[in-house]
């Protein structure tokens, strides 16, 4: 399992010393949630911040856009060369014409699904994506409690990659722990997004070992 800390939950005041703590801990890569207040309800950081973490990290971003207007902000945040953009398949008229823009910037692009949001959506794009988010929460804050119908969600998504492109990466994002961890392994998830878990763990390589199933 690979271990995508969320900055979300970091200590903003100190924020280099943050992300260079997570990277010593471990992790495989720093996750970036990026709202603008329209999309959900709540606004993060852009990219002069976003900068910054990029600077000082050693590991890859992983920026996920809880945005209107993804376009826009792909090209905000694309000069940071992260390695996956993640935008939200609810928003997105036209996600096969930007899932080939965020290819043709050297990233990875990758899809994210809100809870309420059937997998079958994006079967069809699967084959030209490289990751898929699934939310295990309510997008827009951090520290929610996990909804575990995410479980089944991810192993009906696990077919379909087996179907239609098995290079395809699994992320779940929202409320992970070492509690359900196990199962989010065996629901065939390849990636988790933990925020809280371990910013609040006291204990950063402690709380992104547990997690490495």
């Amino acid at each position: 399992m690979l271990v995508a800390p969320s900055i979300l939950s970091a200590d903003f005041g100190r924020l280099n010393d943050e992300i260079t703590a997570i990277c010593d801990a471990g992790c495989d890569l720093i996750h970036v949630d990026v709202m603008d207040g329209h999309f959900v309800p709540n606004m993060t950081i852009g990219p002069v911040v976003v900068n910054a973490v990029a600077t000082v990290a050693t590991k890859p971003l992983d920026i996920h856009l809880m945005v209107e207007n993804n376009t826009f902000f792909v090209d905000l945040f694309a000069p940071l060369n992260p390695r996956y953009i993640s935008f939200h398949i609810e928003e997105e008229k036209h996600p096969h014409r930007l899932i080939q823009k965020i290819r043709s910037l050297g990233i990875k692009p990758a899809i994210t699904l809100n809870p309420h949001t059937p997998v079958e959506t994006i079967e069809y794009l699967l084959e030209d994506l490289d990751m898929v988010l699934l939310m295990s929460v309510n997008p827009g804050f951090g520290g929610q409690k996990f909804i575990p119908s995410v479980l089944e969600k991810s192993k009906r998504l696990k077919d379909l990659i087996e179907k239609r492109n098995k290079n395809c990466l699994i992320e779940v994002d929202g409320g992970v722990s070492d509690k359900n961890i196990h199962e989010l392994k065996d629901a065939g998830v390849d990636i988790v997004v933990a925020g809280s878990y371990v910013f609040g763990s006291g204990d950063y390589q402690k709380a992104i070992e547990s997690l490495k199933v």
